[in-house]
């Protein structure tokens, strides 16, 4: 990567609940002169952990959505016919439930009146916002709503802008869980990838899913495997599979109940910096500085 540009380092998990916006609070707390996003915008949190002050909102149109116009429909109910989401209701004046509608169109293609209109439908707000650790760049999906990873491109393309505004070091991204499109969208063009996972058979079967798509990226990736002690014997073997598949291990994170305390006060973890998982994240983020 251009010296001259900001790095970016991509937070993933693979799963959800492994401690992924954890350790992405804690390493921002650790960074200096950071950009931050939060780009798990089906079920964003890190905004608990650093409270940022909105400085700026806007809506997101991801996707289409079917509406009738009451004065050229004909009444044929050939639309609520061919619906596969049941989303058309023949009422007086005939409706579309936009929370069923999928924008698929087919509606609007059979419509012998030509009755029926496609708009720009809101799915979503975004943010940016000021934390105690940067500018941060958020967002949140409306409930049913698809397109995350158009949401997730257009909030990291606002991060990488304002990182370039502000001669940024570094943008943090935490991704979204998983591998499917919001992940995809979270990995293009980054730097770095850390993976956070844990030491359980669902954590390597994620793991190896994980790893075989950030492959395809070729981008180099990290491997932190958190609450460690709970099973030492699955750590080792995730690690040695980690370096088998081509990827580095960055370090461990003990299990510690402060992580529960900080979360619950609205804090993160290195606001305790006596506990073990402060820490095992200070050289986890040594590794990662020497990496990036």
């Amino acid at each position: 990567m251009d010296s001259n540009m900001t790095k970016e380092i991509t937070i993933l998990s693979g799963k959800g609940g492994s401690g992924k916006t954890t350790v992405t609070g804690a390493l921002a707390v650790l960074g200096k002169n950071n950009i931050l996003v939060d780009a798990d915008v089906d079920a964003p949190d890190l905004h608990l952990l650093l409270q940022p002050q909105i400085k700026r909102r806007e809506a997101f149109f991801g996707s289409k959505k079917a509406r009738i116009i009451p004065e050229e429909c004909i009444r044929c109910g050939l639309c609520v016919t061919s619906c596969r989401f049941d989303a058309i209701k023949m009422e007086e004046p005939p409706v579309v439930a936009p929370i069923f509608c999928e924008g698929c169109g087919l509606c609007r293609r059979i419509c012998p009146a030509e009755a029926i209109e496609f708009a720009e439908a809101r799915t979503g707000e975004w943010y940016v916002s000021e934390t105690a650790y940067g500018p941060m760049v958020h967002a949140h999906l409306d409930p049913a709503q698809g397109n995350s990873g158009k949401l997730v491109s257009l909030i990291r393309a606002e991060g990488r802008k304002i990182a370039e505004d502000k001669r940024a070091d570094l943008m943090l991204t935490n991704g979204p869980p998983g591998i499917g499109c919001p992940v995809i969208a979270s990995l293009a063009g980054a730097g770095l990838v850390l993976i956070v996972t844990e030491p359980t058979l669902s954590g390597e079967h994620d793991l190896r899913r994980l790893a075989e798509l950030i492959a395809m990226f070729k981008i180099p990736a990290w491997v932190c495997v958190n609450k460690w002690d709970l099973n030492p014997e699955m750590t080792a073997k995730i690690e040695e599979a980690s370096r088998a598949l081509g990827m580095s291990v960055a370090g461990r994170i003990r299990f510690d109940l402060t992580t529960v305390q900080a979360q619950l006060q609205r804090r993160t973890v290195m606001d305790y910096p006596e506990s073990t998982a402060a820490r095992d994240i200070e050289s986890l983020w040594r590794e990662l500085s020497a990496a990036s």
